[in-house]
């Protein structure tokens, strides 16, 4: 690939240029070369490559090595395009074959039924609830079942894998985020339920102008404990949680007993949890067949084996539904 070759018609082309050559130089030219059409170079039938004649004259040689000049970058040129045109075909092959390893899962989780009616945690103006100026300047809705009025999409239901795969997309195999927020606000968690993998720390912040005590409960993991300041907006970074749990933990704040919320602790990255109106999607699944959990906060399971086979590209799955009182337990 490092060496030009010219074309007969190319070699014609210089040898139609007016330089003479002495008959002494033309005698000494080997027979075979004397076919030649231009005879400023010197053809190799070894290697198939033409370059300047050294016995050629001066200007025969500086004639022949301009146009070789000329030519040899588009000879690179045209080598370098098609090196790029080969590496483009091999490396489509290869995103094509990696992508038909993987697969994303979509879903809707709905309420089957009439939409139930909660009463609030706290009422807007209550004066007996615990720190009333500031957990009772608003309502606290209650969040054991938050459904959509328009799709009637059940939010906050998580869906996982219960174990961690063989198989993990690269992209998805650390986390991106190594800090995840956790809040309180208005006397409520924020966010209600939360995912956090095992190589992920925890900051438990507060925008509240009175103290909040922050509680987990995990099975595996080493309970914390410990107050969050008010206003604290540096708040606690927690240590990892090495152990996958499987099945969310409750969070709780001993001083204002109505506060709860969830973290699904897991060592991958296959989980979701439904958005306002149900839905979810888990990006990335290595092909093939795989049983999920299906969870929520006031019933529990709504799935232990969710059953879903994964191919190439998306997986629309029809709605998940479930009645009031198979949710409200």
């Amino acid at each position: 690939m490092d060496r030009f070759c010219l074309s007969e018609s190319l070699g014609a082309k210089v040898g139609k240029s007016n330089v003479r050559h002495p008959t002494s130089s033309r005698s000494r030219l080997r027979e075979k070369d004397r076919s030649n059409p231009c005879p400023s170079l010197t053809f190799d039938h070894n290697t198939r490559c033409a370059r300047p004649r050294p016995e050629a004259s001066p200007a025969g040689r500086i004639a022949a090595t301009t146009l070789f000049r000329k030519i040899l970058p588009m000879r690179k040129l045209f080598c370098l395009t098609a090196n790029c045109v080969v590496m483009a075909l091999i490396g489509t092959a290869f995103c094509s074959s990696a992508a038909a390893q993987w697969g994303t899962l979509k879903g809707q989780v709905v309420l089957d039924g009439d939409l139930p009616t909660l009463k609030p945690l706290v009422v807007k103006g209550d004066s007996n609830a615990k720190d009333a100026a500031v957990c009772a300047a608003m309502e606290v809705p209650d969040e054991k079942l938050l459904v959509d009025s328009t799709t009637k999409g059940i939010a906050n239901v998580v869906v996982y894998l219960a174990k961690k795969p063989a198989k993990i997309h690269p992209d998805l195999a650390k986390s991106k985020e190594k800090v995840v927020p956790f809040d309180q606000k208005g006397c409520r968690f924020l966010p209600h339920v939360m995912l956090v993998r095992t190589d992920q720390q925890v900051r438990v912040t507060s925008d509240d102008g009175v103290a909040h005590n922050t509680h987990t409960n995990p099975t595996k993991n080493n309970p914390e404990n410990f107050i969050v300041t008010p206003n604290d907006r540096v708040g606690v970074l927690l240590k990892p949680m090495a152990l996958a749990e499987r099945l969310p933990t409750t969070i709780t704040c001993d001083i204002h007993p109505w506060m709860k919320a969830y973290w699904v602790i897991l060592d991958h990255p296959y989980s979701a949890i439904t958005d306002s109106q149900g839905n979810f999607e888990i990006a990335n699944l290595p092909v093939g067949d795989h049983e999920f959990i299906v969870w929520q906060e006031s019933s529990g399971y709504l799935e232990k084996k969710y059953a879903v086979s994964i191919k190439a590209g998306d997986n629309q799955q029809k709605p998940l539904k479930f009645t009031a009182a198979q949710i409200l337990k």
